[in-house]
């Protein structure tokens, strides 16, 4: 705010509306863009004489110039040697800290999912770090590169092409290798998927568990489906849009078709989309048309059941169902135990007593 004394009939009578004098282009607030307006609080003798725009400040090619300031006049100390992992917007560019860009301006390179894709956010923010290819098919062979860089005292940025590295995205080997050789690991906090759709989905919050990407083969999806379906937190996926119906098929077998769930999809972008429903209002909805965009699946857990311990026989049918799927006698009597009140050791000794097998008891 810009606080000046005038005599307020030669103020409003002058032209100064019309020209904004050179010194007060460096003002850090407020933004002034194509038009400027005047706002005048009135007082006895003086008045404050504010400046607001009625246009948006930010253009969509390139970051507004406070930023540049900002970026370019930090007192920060400079950044130390070490990996960063750098957490980049999940769809709205402007979702990015100054920190973030603050290192990813000072970094000496970029590790990037997609160079393409993260050479749009760089460019938005008219910076010129270079940029070196790290996903799932190379990050192996980069390994040994990155680290050499970074035992040469480098700076060195990792992103991905959207919310946190390391979190269902390349980063998490390069992060163990460097805590195994010393070398500083430092996390840029930023934008989450996983928290950003908890946060909107009106689910339970107090206590998730984020799945991510389901397993590939089936058997082990399964597994992983009916250990969720019987966890009282909320249950949150990472599923692509065309394996939609898949899951949706597979979910309403296992967590029964009237669990509350919320599909959230392009979250921050303009065709945000938070759904609500049950699983099977969920199938109706999806399985006609498929929706576009990275999809962030939440499901409420398991309510908590005071009810008396299942009868053995029902036990049986469902060891004897798992076994019959392939899983063995052990991950069976694991599956099963995970929704029930009863201990695993009785689970298992029912499952030898009625399946056999020389199999060595488990602990709990």
């Amino acid at each position: 705010m810009l606080l000046r004394l005038y005599n307020p009939m030669s103020i409003l009578s002058s032209s100064m509306f019309t020209q904004i004098p050179r010194q007060f282009y460096k003002c850090p607030l407020p933004l002034f863009t194509h038009s400027v307006q005047p706002h005048i609080s009135t007082f006895p003798r003086h008045f404050t004489l504010s400046f607001y725009s009625n246009n948006a400040h930010t253009s969509n090619t390139e970051a507004p110039d406070d930023l540049q300031l900002h970026l370019s006049n930090s007192k920060q100390s400079p950044l130390k040697p070490g990996l960063y992992l750098v957490g980049t917007p999940i769809g709205n560019l402007e979702d990015i800290t100054l920190r973030a860009l603050r290192v990813l301006k000072s970094a000496d390179v970029i590790l990037s999912e997609d160079t393409r894709h993260s050479g749009k956010l760089l460019h938005y923010y008219n910076i010129k770090t270079p940029l070196l290819s790290y996903h799932k098919f190379n990050e192996s062979q980069r390994a040994q590169v990155v680290l050499r860089k970074l035992q040469d005292g480098e700076i060195v940025a990792l992103i991905s092409d959207a919310g946190t590295p390391g979190i269902s995205d390349p980063g998490m080997e390069l992060a163990k290798l460097c805590a195994d050789k010393n070398i500083p690991v430092v996390p840029i906090p930023g934008p989450s998927a996983v928290v950003t759709a908890l946060s909107a989905s009106g689910l339970p919050t107090n206590e998730f568990t984020f799945v991510g990407f389901l397993p590939k083969h089936s058997s082990s999806r399964r597994e992983r489906l009916i250990l969720s379906a019987n966890e009282s937190a909320t249950q949150i996926f990472f599923i692509p849009p065309h394996k939609l119906c898949q899951f949706l098929e597979e979910a309403a077998a296992i967590f029964g078709k009237t669990r509350q769930c919320v599909m959230a999809r392009e979250m921050t972008k303009v065709h945000e989309e938070f759904w609500h429903g049950t699983i099977n209002e969920a199938k109706q909805a999806f399985l006609a048309h498929q929706p576009k965009g990275e999809i962030t699946f939440l499901i409420e857990g398991k309510s908590i059941s005071t009810e008396e311990s299942p009868s053995e026989s029902q036990l049986e049918n469902e060891l004897r169902e798992l076994i019959s799927e392939g899983h063995s006698l052990s991950m069976a009597v694991k599956l099963v135990a995970s929704g029930k009140l009863m201990k695993r050791k009785a689970i298992y000794s029912l499952a030898l007593r009625k399946f056999g097998g020389q199999v060595e008891s488990e602990d709990d």
